[in-house]
Formats: C-alpha cells, structure tokens, sequence
C-alpha cells in the first residue's frame, strides 16, 4: 500500500525525461494542482499501483515534458498504450473505461443523471470560486456564495450515504479538491463557508484513504492564496 501512495520528488527543467512510451503507464501531476489531484485521487482509490506517478515543478518545468509528452503542457496528463490523455473530467472517464478497481461513475439511472449535471457544472464552479478567492474579504465570501449554495443543495439527494451521489463517485473526487482549497483559505483570513451539508462532506471525503493521501499541505494553500490575493490588488 506505501508503494500506491509514494510519490516521487517532482522533475525540474535540469531533469531527464523518464524511458517515455516504454510501455509503462505514466500519471504526470503536480502535488499542489487541484486538477491534477482528481486524477491522482482516482487512481489511488482505484488500487491502480501499475499506474506509476511522475510529479511535475509547474514552476521549473521540464522542456521535454511540452516537447515530447503533453504538449498543452499542463497537469494531469496520462501517458498509457502509447498515447496521453489529458483534461482532469476527461481522464477520470478514461481510468473508469479502461482500469479495474471501484467503479465511480454510478450506473443508476437516477444518479446517472445527477453525475452529468454536477460535473457539467464543475468548470462554472471553479471559475466563480477562484475569482472569489481573488477579492479581499468579505467581498471572497459574498462572491462565492451561490457557487457553494450549490453543492449545499445537491447534498442530500441520495439518501444511501454522505456523499453527492451517497456513495463516494466521481462527482466527489470532481469537487472535493476545489471546494476543500475554500476550506482551508478561508478559516486562516478569518472567514468560514458556513455550510454544515458540505462540512460534513469534506470531512467524510478525508477519511478516504485514497483521496486524503492527495490533500495538499494547509500552510502551502494559504500562502499561494494570499499571494494570489495580495497580487490581484495590485
């Protein structure tokens, strides 16, 4: 089980790029994305030790890595049968359709239907929620508070468990690394989310194994925030 969490210090541009397309499968990510962090979570909820994790320094990055694997050269990217797929939504549809492990895409009708709503909306979500992140207080929280309404009031629909869908799915790990950057910014600048629906979802997502060997340190997230802030005021 060590060996499915560990992950690697990140490549740099000073790096050599790994044997590419040798036949080993590749998750290229980056501790501190939080798109990169719903593939990573999937693949660690998924069991799927094959898929070995290469972290990318999205400060440092490496030329080869634009040159000869992803060229949009952004994070995640899964480099597998000899081609790469990138696109965090994209490749959680990609890992389901092509890997064992627990499925989290729902077969049920019902919940099949709320799934493609909820992740149609998850850009809007990430738009609105980190131009909210940019504003000073409590201009953030005021802006971000139709876009956490939201997911407020699509918990609860399904009664079968504490999650969007009630058992953990895809539309969590869609989510969770978004709405839990929120979490953890706004109680360090004195504010909080309020939402007892989504507290309580955060909580039980964490003690997912999988997913909360992927959480990104608290202190790193409030400083990239605040700079964020301090250079959106500039």
């Amino acid at each position: 089980m060590a060996a499915l969490y560990a992950v690697p210090p990140p490549l740099t541009s000073k790096s050599e790029p790994p044997p590419l397309f040798d036949g080993t499968i590749r998750l290229y990510i980056n501790v501190l994305c939080p798109y990169a962090q719903r593939a990573w979570s999937a693949r660690n909820i998924k069991g799927l030790s094959e898929i070995q994790i290469v972290s990318i320094d999205l400060q440092d990055r490496p030329a080869w890595y634009k040159e000869k694997v992803y060229p949009p050269n952004k994070v995640p990217a899964l480099e597998h049968n000899g081609k790469v797929t990138g696109e965090s939504i994209a490749l959680l549809e990609y890992l389901e359709n092509n890997f064992e492990g627990p499925k989290l895409f729902p077969t049920d009708p019902a919940k099949t239907e709320a799934a493609t709503e909820l992740l149609k909306h998850t850009d809007t979500f990430t738009q609105n929620l980190f131009g909210a992140l940019t504003k000073p207080e409590p201009k953030a929280a005021q802006e971000a508070g139709p876009a956490l309404d939201y997911l407020e009031n699509a918990l609860g629909k399904f009664a079968d468990g504490p999650f969007f869908l009630g058992q953990l799915s895809v539309v969590d790990i869609a989510y969770g690394p978004f709405f839990e950057r929120f979490q953890v910014v706004f109680p360090a600048l004195k504010n909080s989310a309020g939402r007892p629906k989504l507290l309580k979802w955060i909580q039980e997502l964490h003690k997912i194994e999988g997913y909360a060997k992927t959480v990104a340190d608290p202190e790193i997230i409030v400083e990239i925030f605040k700079t964020r802030q301090a250079n959106s005021a500039k």
